[in-house]
């Protein structure tokens, strides 16, 4: 993952920025597969050999300065790192990071406390679409999140479940999605 600087782009841009990337990159052996508008930053989901990265990321800054980078993969990771690393990345909009992280956790689980992972997970889901410029998609995904949720308790770790179930709800009715922290 590159983040870039935002510098007034919004997920109606996505398309547009994925297509520059794609082109500003023509000359290289990278992959640059989508483009996620958030409020600071606009992020890129790369594939390069590591060797490339800095010709990659010099190419790009023509978009926004780096903010970061992050080698996403699938790793394991102890349980409260897990969950303490998906809330920061929630409340940061870097939300497929925030997805990568619960899903750690989530193969850890079993029972209820999975059924709730999975509906943090689908949340930050619908929030990675919106900031693809697919709103739909997000939107369709609450009534999987709040099914997910379900009768959950009110609480996991820090998280509290009852206000996820009641934004998700409201955004559902306004067929919006709006930022927000867990």
């Amino acid at each position: 993952m590159l983040h870039f600087k935002n510098n007034g782009y919004t997920p109606k841009d996505s398309r547009e920025l994925i297509y520059r990337a794609r082109e500003l990159a023509s000359d290289m052996d990278a992959s640059v597969r989508v483009a996620r508008i958030a409020g600071k930053f606009v992020e890129f989901d790369v594939g390069v050999e590591k060797e490339d990265l800095d010709t990659l990321v010099e190419k790009l800054s023509l978009i926004g300065d780096l903010d970061n980078i992050r080698h996403v993969f699938e790793e394991e990771i102890e349980k409260e790192k897990g969950i303490s690393d998906g809330i920061y990345y929630f409340n940061n909009e870097r939300f497929w990071e925030c997805h990568e992280a619960f899903e750690g956790v989530w193969k850890q689980c079993f029972g209820k406390e999975k059924e709730i992972l999975q509906g943090i997970i689908l949340f930050a889901v619908a929030f990675a679409h919106a900031q693809e410029d697919d709103l739909r998609i997000g939107i369709g995904m609450l009534r999987r999140v709040l099914d997910k949720l379900g009768t959950s308790p009110s609480e996991y770790h820090s998280i509290d479940i009852d206000r996820l179930r009641k934004k998700a709800s409201e955004m559902q009715q306004e067929k919006e999605l709006t930022i927000f922290e867990i």
